[in-house]
């Protein structure tokens, strides 16, 4: 049977909702959400992935409850790594290709420069853990592969950063944010259209390996709380916030370790694509003005 389409898994999350339309350039697109596979059943997957013959595999799932995943650690482990690790044995016996995304938790965060690819990993969680078993699980298998390493996204669908602070700024006058953790939101998006290049090439020229995939700068958690309160103002928010406090880690305590420092140098992949890397807030305006409210009835 010839392979055709693709089949993506975690349709219904930010990442997984913008990668809808995009990847309709290689054809037709199963999508599924996680009620229509258990990522936590591994024969599940195999017997699915076997099912669709699909050209490409595409993986926007993930088990991403950082806190929770401190006790549900086996829960968490048979969806960011041992599931990705099934599809990448399928899509070699397929000779099909593989999307996985992964994540800045993969580092302890106490770096002083850009992660590199060549990095040792060193997660400080159970979220990070199971996540570096995932890209592992992937590269132990011959199937060709785009291992995608990202932070901090951020999407107009699903839950995230920008949309908790846009509700809070809503009820409260005073807000508390973390400033002593620095990272790149990165655009949905963004990730979904490079996402597409980079298979385009995998197609092309057999692109295969892990990259990380984050636009350019830096900020803060309050840092970019403050820009996304200014620029939502802008675009016609009524906002009650006043105040956005800036406090350390520890006045703000929580069950799973997050990294100090998660910059990614993502000049290799967007080298090979031969793309510039867009400013970070270039992305997260066009998610507030694609959330922007309704202009008053007149």
């Amino acid at each position: 049977m010839a392979l055709k389409g693709v089949l993506l898994l975690g349709a219904a999350g930010q990442l997984g909702h913008a990668l809808r339309m995009p990847l309709q350039a290689f054809g037709d697109v199963t999508a599924l959400t996680r009620a229509e596979l258990d990522l936590s059943d591994a024969q599940a997957v195999r017997a699915c992935v076997v099912a669709h013959q699909p050209r490409w595999i595409v993986n926007a799932a993930a088990y991403t409850a950082v806190d929770r995943a401190e006790q549900e650690a086996t829960l968490a482990a048979s969806i960011n790594a041992t599931a990705p690790g099934v599809m990448a044995e399928v899509a070699a016996e397929l000779g099909a290709g593989l999307v996985h995304y992964s994540t800045d938790y993969v580092f302890n965060g106490r770096a002083t420069r850009p992660y590199t690819e060549a990095d040792l990993a060193d997660p400080q969680s159970v979220y990070g853990r199971t996540k570096h078993a995932g890209e592992q699980a992937v590269q132990a298998t011959a199937a060709r592969h785009l291992l995608l390493r990202s932070s901090w996204v951020v999407g107009e669908h699903g839950n995230n950063f920008l949309k908790t602070m846009l509700r809070l700024a809503q009820e409260r006058e005073h807000l508390r944010v973390v400033a002593d953790q620095q990272g790149v939101p990165t655009s949905a998006n963004w990730m979904a259209q490079m996402t597409v290049k980079a298979m385009q090439l995998s197609d092309q020229e057999g692109l295969s390996g892990l990259f990380h995939l984050t636009p350019a700068g830096a900020t803060t958690w309050h840092a970019y709380a403050e820009h996304v309160f200014a620029h939502a103002q802008a675009l016609g928010w009524r906002l009650l916030v006043k105040e956005v406090q800036a406090i350390r880690t520890d006045e703000y305590p929580l069950p799973a370790v997050r990294p100090a420092y998660s910059l990614m140098d993502s000049r290799p992949l967007a080298a090979a694509l031969g793309v510039d890397l867009p400013p970070w807030q270039s992305g997260v305006n066009e998610v507030l003005e694609a959330l922007r409210p309704a202009p008053p009835l007149t």
